[in-house]
């Protein structure tokens, strides 16, 4: 999943118009329910389940779509 596929699903988790690929899902209002979308969303699009812990730690599209590819 690329990086604009990743900022895509934070725009529509967070339902804000406008996501980088180093906007920080958690500055932005993110919080462990929509996380849980994020990670649901990912594993429909991908087939990779992540862990909450591992958006905690990539928490921007970039480093989420680097984690999504490391772990397929």
């Amino acid at each position: 999943m690329n990086v604009d596929a990743v900022s895509a699903v934070f725009r529509e988790v967070l339902e804000i118009p406008e996501v980088t690929a180093d906007s920080d899902f958690f500055v932005m209002g993110g919080d462990s329910l929509l996380a849980t979308r994020v990670l649901s969303a990912v594993a429909r699009a991908t087939g990779v389940e992540l862990e909450f812990d591992d958006l905690l730690d990539a928490p921007t599209p970039n480093a989420l779509s680097k984690k999504i590819a490391e772990a397929a």
